[in-house]
């Protein structure tokens, strides 16, 4: 019985091949006839010897200009293969307009004047290119034919050479467009190819309307993971057993964190009165002009910052990516060609699609044999699944609750971090291979990749050792264990001792430890020539306060 025992809990779980470069067996796609009538198209195609039929959308978010002069470009649309019953095709056919269809070979030759001076002919090395709400590798094989699939399904020996938003190519592919029609023997304004696409995610057929500055691009795709959705109002029932469950249990657990958030909350409170009850400054004075004299003393203030920080800075290396576009990208390339870990700590993980399509990929990975790990905040978490993006698919169906759909079908590690006193965790740090870290602003979620301005930073060097290390701490506490688990936990090497970097500090705010709030006053009290803000709240009244004053002695204030 003991032995039998023992090789249960020995056993790893089965690990999954990685995606490969194989191209799949099934016969291509063949489009037979194409029509566009209302707004929509028609396809009728086979496969094999099966023959099937679709629909989709055929709206331009552009304007239809009359000259030339006036045309406007924009991302192409991804529209999905969908099957739509309905009128019989020869019926329906009768009432529309018909599409010019072009083969594999013509798409080919297009596609090489297009792709000219993108594409890396490099051995595993490809090109990440942005289309409208997608995000595609381009890369050729090893038998030197060319690929398109989702950045997520990149092979993980592929790298990405450059990121390519497709927006700033569209003007200049206008007369290669027109040029190749014209030899084509093509009349009208637009004409579909069959691209001999078969990769799930991949373009089997492509739409291109020269008049109308409009491309659509026809995905296939496997059926999504099946998912249990919630009913309405059931992220409220989360909310209030995730209360119940951080007053209870987690207290018992983390009796001294708890304690600790409960007098920080009741200072906090306190000292946000008091500041209320400060009289206000007395600004009857002229406002002085700006100051054009030598700015802050950056030496003395490093030098200020370790006595204050109590701790020297440490080495790194960094790379701003500012809003989605850049970001989310890099982020997908990264877990792609993860090796060993990942771990991600996110205030909130939502459950829109963009959030999904990241979780499949974790989930994925993890079956791959990479050690993934999630840790979220509860409350932040299941607030946000009861609010939707305006930009969310009308067809998307989410899960009951992220947690429970992570750990479907995968080997992830999930977490969630509970909330004593309502205090939460706010930290938004993702490392990959321990080596490559991301830190910022954004969580997991469509409003960060397509509708919000935000900003992350890649960071690679000495200071990703203490994100590890800080990830490690709030995992250990999450956990079981809760405030007892750092008598257990022994999983603090350090990774990147030998990396290069230039001095960079990481600086905190944790309960009863308001680093960056302090650091920040303390900044503003010593500038000398301007002081720049970009910032989505501005609510502190002893900071404005301290800006004011910064103003009348002639720095350059702007928010």
């Amino acid at each position: 019985m003991l032995s039998a025992t023992l090789l249960v809990c020995c056993s790893s779980p089965v690990i999954d091949p990685p995606k490969d470069e194989s191209i799949p067996s099934e016969p291509l796609f063949t489009l037979l006839d194409a029509y566009r009538g209302n707004e929509q198209y028609f396809l009728r195609y086979a496969r094999g010897d099966k023959i099937y039929y679709a629909a989709g959308e055929l709206k331009s978010r552009t304007s239809l200009p009359g000259t030339q002069e006036n045309a406007t470009y924009d991302t192409p649309t991804v529209t999905p293969l969908n099957t739509e019953p309905g009128d019989p095709w020869q019926e329906l056919s009768q009432q529309l307009t018909p599409i010019p269809v072009l083969g594999v070979s013509d798409w080919a030759k297009l596609r090489s004047q297009l792709f000219a001076d993108i594409m890396s002919r490099e051995p595993n090395q490809g090109v990440a290119v942005s289309f409208d709400r997608l995000d595609y590798f381009f890369f050729y094989d090893k038998l030197g034919n060319f690929r398109a699939r989702r950045l997520m399904d990149k092979p993980a020996w592929y790298s990405v050479s450059k990121y390519i938003d497709l927006r700033k190519n569209f003007e200049t592919w206008q007369p290669v467009l027109d040029k190749f029609m014209a030899e084509a023997g093509i009349e009208s304004d637009d004409v579909i190819f069959n691209t001999g696409g078969l990769d799930n995610g991949s373009i089997p057929f492509l739409y291109i309307n020269t008049r109308s500055k409009l491309i659509v691009l026809v995905q296939y795709d496997e059926l999504p993971e099946s998912v249990i959705e919630g009913v309405p109002g059931d992220h409220f029932l989360q909310a209030a057993w995730h209360f119940l469950e951080s007053h209870t249990y987690t207290i018992a657990m983390r009796p001294f964190s708890s304690l600790h958030s409960l007098l920080s909350v009741v200072s906090d409170t306190a000292l946000e009165t008091g500041r209320g009850l400060i009289s206000a400054t007395n600004y009857d004075e002229p406002i002085p002009r700006l100051n054009d004299g030598p700015p802050m003393d950056l030496t003395q203030w490093e030098q200020d910052l370790d006595a204050l920080l109590k701790r020297p800075a440490s080495r790194g290396k960094l790379k701003f990516l500012v809003d989605g576009d850049a970001f989310f990208p890099r982020f997908v390339d990264a877990l792609t060609s993860a090796k060993e870990s990942v771990d991600i700590r996110t205030y909130i993980f939502d459950t829109d699609d963009v959030a999904l399509s990241i979780g499949d990929l974790l989930k994925r990975r993890s079956r791959e044999g990479i050690d993934v790990r999630v840790l979220f905040d509860g409350l932040g978490s299941i607030v946000a699944s009861g609010e939707h993006s305006s930009s969310l698919p009308d067809s998307h169906r989410s899960p009951v609750s992220i947690k429970s759909y992570l750990k479907q079908n995968s080997q992830i590690d999930v977490r969630e971090v509970n909330n004593p006193w309502l205090t939460g965790d706010h930290v938004k740090t993702m490392v990959v291979d321990r080596q490559t870290a991301f830190l910022g602003g954004m969580n997991i979620g469509r409003e960060y990749r397509y509708d919000w301005h935000d900003m992350m930073v890649e960071v690679q060097g000495p200071v990703v050792d203490e994100i590890n290390r800080e990830f490690q701490k709030a995992w250990g506490k999450a956990g079981f264990f809760g405030d007892f688990s750092k008598f257990f936990d022994f999983r603090y090497y350090d990774f990147n001792q030998l990396s290069d970097g230039y001095p960079v500090r990481l600086i905190y705010t944790k309960t009863g430890q308001q680093e960056i709030f302090t650091l920040q006053r303390e900044a503003i009290r010593r500038s000398q020539r301007y002081i720049y803000i970009e910032n989505a709240y501005l609510t502190d009244d002893s900071l404005m306060k301290e800006l004011i004053l910064a103003r009348r002695r002639g720095v350059d204030v702007r928010v």
